[in-house]
């Protein structure tokens, strides 16, 4: 019993250890709202709104692909500026018609919302995070689709807000960077274009590796267009992979200190 207890003990010592380290992660959901404050009286008054989406990606990928990439890569570049907080990820996105389906509504597991319903959620986000204190307030969308509805909505909200003393920001850099700087350095070591492919192929395997591996699936990869893929992952690493993680991050945290000097 007493051997028990001194395991039951060392195990609670441990979780609150852990407890207290969450005090200092760079994810909203960790802090509470007398933290979060803290934090923004000392100075995080950035706020990054990852964005992700449910969608399918043969069977290749997981379901969750964007989410869990958003979020990872939103906390890696909060770190690096010093100055940032991560919201929840957004994982509701336009991804086609439902009925009769389109896009990747055409595979099972996909979640689409309409795009006027995403865009009142971005909105609704953002005002939330003007009125608790947040003066530059990021959209970083890790999925091609919504690029634009991404660019109408901080357009809206910053005609809206006027004065420019709280400012919104759609950040173009952060997915830019996965479809010109990577793609240039896989071609640079000798990967074809349709080798790399746009959706589920090399390059999108190999960023899902170099940030969640256990979501890729390099046991059943697929090359067929049938299953949703665009691109042939087989060659896929998470070393390649690094190549665009890094091209987003460094990208993005340039972007975001040049729109923080105002």
């Amino acid at each position: 019993m007493r051997k028990f207890s001194m395991l039951v003990l060392t195990f609670l010592a441990f979780a609150g250890l852990a407890h207290a380290a969450d005090t200092n992660s760079v994810y909203l959901e960790d802090l509470t709202s007398p933290e979060l404050h803290a934090r923004e009286a000392a100075g995080a008054t950035t706020i990054l709104i990852p964005i992700g989406g449910t969608e399918q990606s043969g069977s290749n990928i997981a379901l969750g692909k964007h989410n869990v990439r958003a979020k990872i890569l939103s906390g890696r570049i909060a770190s690096i500026l010093g100055n940032a907080i991560v919201a929840p990820v957004i994982a509701y996105v336009p991804e086609g018609d439902i009925n009769p389906p389109t896009q990747h509504m055409r595979f099972p597991g996909t979640i689409s919302i309409p795009q006027a319903a995403f865009q009142d959620m971005l909105k609704g986000a953002a005002r939330s995070f003007k009125q608790h204190g947040f003066k530059d307030i990021v959209f970083l969308g890790d999925h091609g689709g919504y690029q634009t509805d991404i660019k109408i909505v901080a357009d809206a909200l910053n005609k809206e807000w006027g004065d420019g003393a709280v400012r919104a920001h759609a950040l173009p850099e952060y997915y830019g960077a996965t479809q010109t700087t990577y793609v240039a350095a896989l071609e640079k070591r000798g990967f074809s274009k349709s080798e790399i492919g746009v959706h589920a192929g090399l390059a999108d395997v190999s960023l899902m590796l170099a940030t969640q591996p256990t979501l890729a699936r390099m046991n059943n990869l697929s090359n067929r267009a049938a299953d949703g893929v665009v691109g042939d992952p087989k060659r896929a690493s998470a070393e390649l992979g690094a190549l665009g993680v890094d091209a987003q991050i460094s990208t993005s945290v340039e972007a975001i200190k040049k729109a923080q000097m105002r």
